[in-house]
């Protein structure tokens, strides 16, 4: 099993945040709003607690997950977040979000192939989820659909990144 000794600064950075842009993507395909916002931003953070506490879950979403729960690790994944992010218009997020999954693939097929699989399933998984957080095209009230087709757009993007 690979953990954060298997990997560089930067690499180990890469991966904390991935949990975050598999979101990001989502939210930056369609923006909903401050409640969709909020929706989707506390779907990620459900993923990252029930990684936490399952026994069953892959050994490096566990290191990662654990690392993140850390002052320092938090630190490194905004740090990198604002640096890759700052400034950037929703479209753009949305791409480099989808380029930096590409990246976290490709990085966990040469350093941690055992682990590769169930780690992008998990980031593939907090995709789905923050897509079925909030509904699009609705009002506070309700209406819209629940997973628009830009997200599914961007669901098929983030899942051809990966591989899975």
């Amino acid at each position: 099993m690979a953990d954060k000794t298997s990997f560089t600064k930067d690499e180990w950075t890469l991966l904390l945040k991935s949990p975050m842009i598999a979101g990001m993507a989502i939210t930056a395909a369609e923006p909903s709003g401050l409640w969709g916002l909020l929706k989707e931003s506390f779907a990620g953070g459900a993923a990252l607690s029930t990684a936490a506490t399952d026994s069953n879950a892959n050994g490096l979403v566990k290191a990662v997950v654990a690392d993140f729960s850390t002052s320092e690790g938090r630190s490194a994944a905004r740090d990198g977040l604002q640096a890759e992010f700052a400034g950037s218009k929703p479209p753009e997020m949305k791409t480099k979000s989808i380029d930096s999954l590409r990246q976290v693939s490709a990085l966990l097929g040469a350093k941690a192939p055992g682990d590769a699989a169930a780690f992008k399933d998990w980031l593939r998984q907090i995709s789905q989820s923050t897509a079925e957080a909030s509904s699009e095209g609705g009002s506070l009230f309700g209406g819209g659909v629940q997973v628009s087709d830009a997200e599914k757009a961007t669901l098929a993007e983030i899942s051809s990144a990966l591989g899975v």
